[in-house]
């Protein structure tokens, strides 16, 4: 689908977006292992979350899907079925990470494949602590989906993750659950711990201290009624819109606020975005408000170092903003983005030069310099959500009408999003 892209005129709006897709993971997965009904409020519309209920029922679970509700009849922690057919991730890597340590814990054997850009990308990293707890697991060329999984007794481990990735530490924690004895995983810098936070929800024997999470075998954990704040992955496309369209201001409601992804805020304000959090409360273990932001002058910034780990995925619209501020944005130490859903580096780097921005490309990043008038002209997703979003965003600051080409590639995590756009356009 070719999607074209007209600018956008100064707005004043209030929007409320769907469900944190990194919590509805993870609520469809424990939901389906608790005991008794769990109805699940705001879940995500991603293709990307409904793969993980799809899987679910391919491993047994009952659930039905009412518009944004999710109701699971649970299972049990040795409820789970073996499946009559693979199991389909499909571009979901969320997906396949954490279900990969739930299935490691079974007592059946089950392959898990996804579509043709998943099944491209490494696993070792989970691949390898599951063996070290006892797991039997092989792969493509010993790495690649789809993954074969021979169920295994578990015991448990102490793992030092090698790289920031909460999907390695939440695989090896639902795996943990299975395991014998303790499993405990320590992070360098602490990434995001919406697993931690929703066992803990779900009443799992879990201990945070610090960068080390520890987790007891032989939980059981309880169906509750639960509502999904909104993703703030997704938030940052819009407050971006806000912050490049002079004369602007946006609230968007309801915006999960876990203090482990607020590194997206901090950077933003960093840079000299005119941000507010108004509204704050607390609902199942996680922190959730509204965000204020208006337009205003960006200075550039630079993220590396540790910070990367922390952003991964909102780099690409950061780079977006980066070429429209004052002194440009560096990222380095951001290799990750060679094996996301594309390799990110070369795609915002090539859509950031049809908008006329200079460009150096290095291989863990990138340095855009600024320009002073965005070029309209035709973008290409590759396939990416997240590519085909921020590159739409940018093409509302534009100089005339421009094109996003795979624009359907946003429907992966974020369906509405085209539509949500024309709402600022009311």
């Amino acid at each position: 689908m070719i999607q074209k892209i007209s600018p956008l005129t100064p707005f004043q709006a209030a929007i409320r977006l769907p469900g944190d897709k990194s919590i509805s993971h993870r609520y469809g997965m424990l939901t389906a292992l608790a005991e008794g009904t769990s109805r699940i409020g705001n879940y995500s519309s991603g293709a990307d979350c409904h793969s993980t209920l799809d899987a679910m029922r391919t491993l047994g679970a009952s659930i039905t899907v009412e518009g944004a509700s999710v109701t699971v009849e649970g299972l049990g922690m040795h409820g789970l079925r073996a499946p009559a057919s693979s199991v389909d991730a499909g571009n979901s890597g969320t997906t396949m990470r954490l279900l990969s340590g739930i299935l490691a814990g079974q007592r059946f054997d089950s392959e898990i494949f996804g579509d043709a850009s998943l099944n491209q990308r490494p696993m070792e990293r989970i691949m390898n602590p599951l063996r070290l707890m006892g797991a039997r697991i092989e792969g493509r060329d010993g790495k690649f989906p789809p993954l074969r999984i021979s169920g295994s007794a578990l015991s448990g481990i102490e793992y030092a993750t090698p790289v920031a990735s909460a999907q390695v530490k939440s695989c090896v924690l639902l795996a943990g659950l299975f395991a014998k004895g303790e499993t405990t995983v320590t992070e360098r810098i602490q990434t995001r711990d919406h697993t931690e936070l929703a066992l803990r929800e779900f009443g799992a024997d879990i201990d945070v201290r610090g960068t080390r999470v520890t987790v007891r075998g032989g939980s059981t954990l309880k169906g509750r009624d639960l509502i999904v704040p909104s993703d703030l992955s997704s938030a940052a496309f819009f407050l971006a819109i806000a912050l490049l369209i002079p004369e602007s201001s946006l609230q968007i409601q309801g915006v999960g606020l876990n203090p482990s992804r607020t590194a997206l805020l901090d950077f933003l304000v960093s840079i000299g975005a005119n941000i507010r959090i108004v509204n704050l409360s607390q609902g199942n273990g996680e922190m959730v408000g509204d965000l204020q932001v208006r337009y205003g002058p960006l200075k550039g910034g630079v993220i590396e170092g540790d910070l990367p780990a922390l952003l991964i995925d909102e780099i690409p619209i950061l780079a977006v903003l980066g070429a429209a501020s004052r002194d440009g944005l560096v990222v380095r130490n951001a290799g990750e983005l060679r094996v996301k859903e594309t390799d990110r580096i070369a795609t915002v780097a090539a859509n950031l030069r049809i908008l006329g921005a200079e460009v150096e490309e290095f291989p863990d990043g990138f340095a855009v310099k600024p320009v002073a008038k965005f070029r309209a002209g035709t973008f290409h997703s590759h396939g990416d959500h997240r590519i085909a979003m921020s590159f739409a965003v940018a093409a509302l600051a534009a100089g005339g009408d421009s094109l996003i080409e795979e624009a359907e590639a946003a429907s992966i995590s974020f369906p509405e999003f085209y539509s949500t756009v024309d709402r600022l356009r009311g």
